[in-house]
């Protein structure tokens, strides 16, 4: 799964979660996905040798090479988000840091802190949000369905620990 508890000696005390989207192609796989699609797209070219069409045509295979080498890094970069979880006995913090724009930052007391799941009605079924503090926060949105009804149960539990007297 995309996220990972960390620093938790006991599900009562402070814990760490950090959420991210997935990842799936390398930069060795990318690399080599790239590289495939060129020479893929140049087999069509080899009866083009010696002839003025080649010229005319090899720009448009090369700009479809740099626009797919766009895509995917600017897809990439676009992933580049980390949301951290800070559940602690008094406070609960979520930031998240965006690839482009400013980091946003939510927090409020743990007492207060109600993990909420809208099966319907969100961005994306099954939505999980934290409402404390007067504000309802998303968490874990890029998490696929079944991910978020996990987090969800966890979210719950560890928040109803820490809030048992």
């Amino acid at each position: 799964m995309p996220y990972r508890w960390e620093h938790t000696t006991s599900p009562a005390e402070q814990a760490e979660l950090h959420l991210w989207p997935h990842q799936s192609l390398s930069a060795h796989g990318f690399s080599i996905f790239i590289l495939s699609f060129f020479l893929l797209a140049l087999m069509p070219f080899f009866g083009l040798l010696g002839t003025v069409l080649l010229w005319g045509l090899l720009p448009f295979m090369l700009a479809a090479v740099a626009g797919l080498w766009f895509a995917i890094k600017r897809n990439s970069r676009d992933r580049q988000v980390l949301e951290i979880l800070t559940l602690g006995p008094e406070l609960t913090r979520l930031e998240r840091h965006n690839p482009r724009g400013p980091d946003q930052d939510w927090q409020s007391n743990t007492y207060w802190v109600r993990v909420s799941m809208h099966e319907k009605g969100g961005p994306v079924p099954y939505y999980v949000t934290l409402k404390g503090s007067g504000r309802e926060v998303e968490i874990g949105a890029f998490l696929s369905e079944d991910e978020r009804k996990a987090l969800f149960a966890e979210l719950t539990d560890r928040v109803r620990l820490l809030t048992q007297p």
